[in-house]
């Protein structure tokens, strides 16, 4: 299979809109200061509250559950369990490794823009298999990984809580005395000596995984974005299975907000990119090391899940390509909540826009040597 120009260009057309869109966003804050911060946030609450969630649930709909390549979603699944058994071998026996670095490592190396970025994208090059695959893709993302990946933060949350407690209670007076709060309960006993410093701090109970469940389960009920694959995915299985089509009304109410998905996110992301005191946030040497996880590691990794599978042709380019898709929005949002390395994923998300087209196309090129 030869990569003309044509394929190229048609490569290109696709991806420039979002790009101007990208721009557009951009300059309103950064050049013609249009917007203020209290503005930019109030888009930014738009775009993650209607226009994305009306987006995913129209993909999310448009899947027909009963024809979802599963070699594919298994070739998915197998390439994230080799980045986990990875990056904790990598926290176990490194010096250098860490439980809060491995959960930022997955995101950078399994986490992408499927569906603003990608879908563009692969059906420019591949047509409507591209589309079908990158979008089922998404659908997994959304319900699965994001949900692990939020548990995994909360679970950092609450046991970031327990070395504060224990810091308290080191600094605490002599006197025997308990810290309770919502997670767990610290005992403090006074030593021999009676000194502060040299308390023994005992345990009585652990975090309460029941606790850190409810705060997880809270947090995906406020996401919209759940919902929508959700009920997308629920409206798929009924649709395809009795053929049941969707209200007229229904449909052009949904498709009147999430044809504007695309652009808005766009927008949106070259908002944030404007409000950065900096474009590069956490300097040179973790944007490389981010740019290798996207764009190299997580393509390895699918490639060898895809090829343990028995993936191939097309299906097998389509899924080393998107694994190497842009860095997803939403786990930059996760990254600011939780206070986890923030500063790298939104410089992955910015440096990964602008060198995903000559990376993309690249990739494009080199597979389309492969029978």
């Amino acid at each position: 299979m030869m990569i003309g120009l044509e394929d190229v260009y048609k490569v290109v057309v696709a991806m420039t809109p979002l790009y101007v869109a990208t721009i557009l966003g951009y300059g309103s804050v950064k050049w013609w200061h249009i917007f203020n911060p209290e503005q930019c946030n109030a888009i930014n609450q738009f775009v993650c509250y209607f226009t994305l969630p009306l987006f995913t649930f129209e993909f999310a709909a448009s899947v027909n559950p009963f024809k979802v390549n599963y070699l594919f979603i298994a070739a998915d699944a197998i390439s994230k369990f080799i980045i986990v058994v990875v990056l904790a071998f990598w926290a176990k026996c490194s010096s250098k490794g860490s439980y809060c670095w491995s959960i930022t490592s997955f995101s950078l190396s399994t986490l992408t823009n499927s569906l603003v970025v990608g879908v563009p994208l692969l059906k420019a090059m591949y047509g409507q298999l591209g589309v079908d695959l990158v979008v089922q893709s998404s659908i997994f993302q959304a319900i699965i990984w994001l949900t692990i990946l939020l548990f995994v933060l909360e679970f950092q949350r609450a046991r970031s809580d327990i070395v504060t407690s224990l810091i308290t209670a080191m600094n605490s007076s002599s006197n025997s005395s308990s810290i309770i709060d919502s997670t767990h309960v610290v005992h403090v006993e006074p030593t021999k000596d009676g000194e502060g410093m040299n308390n023994e701090i005992v345990m009585n109970s652990k975090p309460s995984f029941l606790h850190v469940m409810k705060i997880v389960w809270l947090k995906l009920a406020l996401n919209p974005n759940s919902y929508a694959s959700i009920i997308g995915i629920a409206w798929a299985f009924v649709s395809n299975r009795w053929h049941i089509e969707m209200p007229s009304i229904m449909e052009g109410s949904i498709l009147i907000m999430s044809k504007a998905g695309t652009g808005t996110a766009m927008f949106s992301m070259g908002i944030f990119m404007a409000l950065q005191e900096k474009f590069i946030a956490c300097g040179p040497s973790l944007t490389a090391f981010g740019m290798v996880l996207k764009f190299f590691a997580g393509p390895a990794a699918m490639a060898i899940g895809a090829i343990t599978v028995g993936l191939h042709g097309d299906v097998l380019r389509v899924a080393i390509i998107q694994a190497a898709l842009p860095q997803s929005i939403t786990s930059f949002i996760y990254a600011k909540e939780y206070g986890l390395h923030a500063n790298v994923l939104s410089t992955a998300v910015i440096f990964g826009m602008i060198a995903a087209l000559p990376i993309l196309i690249g990739y494009y090129a080199i597979l389309g040597f492969l029978h």
